[in-house]
This record gives structure tokens, C-alpha cells and sequence, in this order.
């Protein structure tokens, strides 16, 4: 077991449209938005930006399995774009499971009195809280970072 590693870190929730975008606190505390990133060719290039602005020490990105902890369609391409971002980034890259944290944002955003339509924009933003701060958590708890890292052209563990 290993103590909490200070610093920030990005959450990135992966969607086919957008990719949302958080970010952690120095002491890996509270998860807040940062911004939504339209899914094209420059996606990869606007985040390794965020993550230089912010200096970040870690990227993680939500690896979306299916209820039974199994690959989907979007688990394939949520890996194929956190390789491109290791590839991109001097800092490493790790796969966190973010089962229901698409569903979560939805919930919260409802609950804050948003319809589904208003919230499109933000939708993502929030699911890459929801995700980023359960990654603090699991460290917190468990003093060992959440996910595996990956390298580029490398399956995760």
C-alpha cells in the first residue's frame, strides 16, 4: 500500500460525439468540470493542452464495461483513444472503470432540475467528474492508484 500521490489529474469520459473533460485539486480531494471537447481530429490535441495548462501528473480515462464488468463497443474505443492520448502525453495514462458514471451525470443533472436536452452540453463534463472522483476515492481508500497505466500499442493489464 502506498500513500495518496499528490498532484492533479484529468478525468476524461469518452463519448462518439464529445469527450468530456475534469480535473482533480493538487490534493486530490474534489473533481470539477474543466470543459467539453468535440470528438474529431483535434480531441486528442485540445486534451494534452488541458493537461499541460493544468499540470497534470495523470490522465485517467473511463473504460465504459457493460453491468457484468465485459468489453463493449465503446470499451474499444475508449482504449483505442486512451492510447492515442499516451501516445500523445508525457504523463502516463490509466483505464478506470466508469460503469453507470454516464447514468450518474444524467441523475444528478435531472436532480438539479436540468432536462436531458439542456444538459447534452454538459452531460459529459459531469460523467468525467463522476468518474475522476471515484478514481480519488478508490486511491484514498485504498492508497494505490485506480486502473492500470497503459503505454501506447499496449493492451492494459
Amino acid at each position: 500500500m502506498t500513500a495518496f500521490r499528490r498532484g492533479i489529474r484529468l478525468g476524461i469520459d469518452v463519448g462518439r460525439a464529445r469527450v468530456g473533460v475534469a480535473r482533480s485539486d493538487p490534493d486530490g480531494v474534489l473533481a470539477v468540470p474543466v470543459e467539453t471537447v468535440p470528438r474529431k481530429g483535434e480531441s486528442v490535441r485540445r486534451i494534452a493542452a488541458l493537461a499541460a495548462e493544468y499540470e497534470a501528473f495523470e490522465v485517467l480515462v473511463g473504460l465504459p464495461l457493460n453491468l457484468r464488468g465485459e468489453d463493449t463497443p465503446s470499451t474499444t474505443d475508449a482504449r483505442g483513444f486512451a492510447e492515442a492520448l499516451a501516445a500523445a502525453l508525457p504523463m502516463p495514462v490509466r483505464l478506470v472503470d466508469e460503469r453507470l458514471s454516464t447514468v450518474s451525470a444524467h441523475s444528478v443533472l435531472r436532480e438539479a432540475g436540468r432536462s436531458q436536452r439542456a444538459s447534452r452540453s454538459i452531460v459529459d463534463q459531469v460523467a468525467a467528474v463522476v468518474l475522476l472522483q471515484q478514481a480519488l476515492d478508490v486511491e484514498r481508500q485504498s492508497g494505490e492508484p485506480a486502473g492500470p497505466a497503459i503505454s501506447p500499442g499496449q493492451e492494459p493489464a
